[in-house]
């Protein structure tokens, strides 16, 4: 499902315009993200928990060359889903 396709979904479900669906879906987006950039969690009950997961420093290799490297620490964001939508995806 692409976004467009998502946004015609929500403004058939919310019976909305498509320009009131994109608008909450992009506001929903900008939310959880800057919550993700700020360090906190962001828990929908039902759905899922979004969080930011540290990545250690690890030995990688140039697969060009072949020469081995340090790769830096990072951070990723991570989505661990909740029990109900386990339960939906599993029926």
């Amino acid at each position: 499902m692409t976004k467009t396709e998502l946004i015609n979904s929500i403004a058939d479900k919310a019976n909305c315009t498509k320009k009131d669906a994109a608008s909450a879906l992009d506001a929903t987006i900008a939310a959880i993200e800057e919550a993700l950039i700020n360090g906190e969690k962001v828990s929908i009950t039902g759905f899922g928990t979004f969080e930011v997961r540290e990545r250690g420093e690890k030995t990688c290799i140039n697969p060009r060359t072949k020469e081995k490297m340090v790769c830096a620490p990072s951070k990723a964001p991570a989505f661990k889903a909740g029990k109900s939508l386990k339960d939906a995806v599993n029926k």
